[in-house]
């Protein structure tokens, strides 16, 4: 029987995987993780968002969200975690979109609506909210650190037992690899910080984006404002002016750094 209105299996993967890439462009944007102007505004979900212009990196990012959903599909996955790292591959910030409690539908019904999920209309609005809550989200979040060059890598969680089913074709993403521990979410340390962006429930599927300031994070921050704190005592000392070294911001005017792992 069909439920006039509401969500199908397939319009819910597809909104969420669409949300996904939206929100990974913005991500990058918010983060600095390349110059300003590498980016161009544009307006989704009735609320401005931002979009790259490179076409390696638009690319990249659309192959990987390709595969994410090919596996969403099929009911793998557990979790997208957009790893913000540094030159050194340390995670320094993780951001989780969790998918929880996917219901079993055959191949059959996936374009059928699902009784009791959430009118198509309403889906847009939602991802609204997540939007303009992950725009807000620096002012939660400690400066990332400017030392060296950072990157991103996107990492795809699955359920236990499975794995990547994804074709390596030419018309296909790169095969994932197996990813670093530390940039997994198992890989955290309990000193982490969390911040809860948003969730939903679709009725199909249960989405929910968190932030994750890792504890490596924290502790390079710590040890960066200690020198930093040292510097201004020994200037003060020698009536100099302190070397403002760990106060500027790098710019990335470098190639592109992509991984998917």
């Amino acid at each position: 029987m069909a439920f006039q209105g509401t969500l199908t299996f397939n319009q819910a993967v597809r909104g969420i995987t669409e949300f996904i890439e939206v929100a990974i462009h913005t991500i990058l944007y918010i983060r600095q993780i390349y110059p300003a102007d590498l980016f161009v505004r544009r307006k989704k979900y009735e609320t401005p968002v931002y979009q790259s212009r490179h076409p390696g990196l638009n690319e990249y990012i659309a192959g990987a969200v390709k595969a994410i959903s090919e596996e969403l599909v099929l009911g793998n996955v557990e979790k997208v975690v957009v790893v913000i790292k540094d030159k050194d591959e340390v995670a320094l910030e993780r951001f989780i979109f969790s998918i929880q409690s996917m219901i079993a539908i055959e191949s059959f019904n996936k374009d059928t609506s699902v009784e009791g999920a959430m009118a198509t209309t309403a889906l847009g609005q939602y991802f609204r909210s997540f939007m303009v809550k992950l725009s807000m989200i620096e002012s939660q979040l400690t400066e990332l650190p400017r030392d060296g060059e950072n990157t991103f890598a996107i990492v795809l969680e699955l359920r236990e037992g499975k794995a990547p089913s994804a074709t390596p074709d030419k018309d296909n993403p790169p095969p994932w690899l197996p990813a670093i521990t530390q940039h997994t979410t198992s890989g955290a340390s309990e000193k982490a910080e969390l911040h809860m962006v948003r969730a939903v429930d679709t009725g199909v599927v249960n989405l929910s984006l968190a932030v994750q300031e890792s504890a490596d994070k924290l502790r390079i921050l710590a040890n960066l404002e200690s020198e930093l704190k040292g510097e201004q005592i020994r200037a003060q000392d020698h009536s100099i002016r302190p070397d403002n070294t760990h106060e500027k911001r790098v710019g990335f005017e470098g190639s592109l750094t992509f991984e998917k792992t």
